[in-house]
């Protein structure tokens, strides 16, 4: 559970830093236009932050984790920072004006949205241990 805890913990600063970032590096460069850099602190405080501290109290009530648990979240880790680096990384290149071509902009699409998949199969493996450690 505590490793949940630390989790969560370190999902928070990095919201945090993203969050200061986005503000600081726009205002650096005089950008008010919208920029994907303003999703990085909301995805890391939802899908990092507040996931881990569901699955701390998921896990207090009803002891889920097993041995397959590591490599789930192990996953989801991948596909959060994933997409977050990638979301990081349009940002950006919108803020510096830096045109790119229509490969580049599929290919950080396509890199992002690995990064979702890889979040949602995680997630939907996460619940399905949860579940298992539901007692009727």
């Amino acid at each position: 559970m505590k490793r949940f805890m630390n989790t969560a913990l370190l999902y928070a600063i990095l919201a945090m830093v993203g969050g200061v970032f986005y503000r600081e590096f726009t205002k650096f460069f005089g950008f008010t236009a919208k920029t994907t850099l303003s999703v990085v602190h909301v995805h890391y405080f939802m899908l990092g932050t507040v996931f881990f501290l569901l699955l701390l109290l998921l896990e207090k009530a009803f002891a889920f984790s097993g041995p397959k648990n590591g490599r789930v979240l192990a996953v989801y880790h991948a596909g959060l920072n994933l997409t977050c680096v990638m979301f990081l990384v349009r940002g950006v290149l919108q803020v510096l004006g830096t045109p790119l071509s229509s490969g580049m902009t599929a290919a950080i699409s396509g890199i992002a949205g690995i990064g979702h998949i890889l979040l949602g199969v995680s997630l939907v493996l996460v619940l399905l241990q949860v579940r298992r450690g539901v007692k009727d």
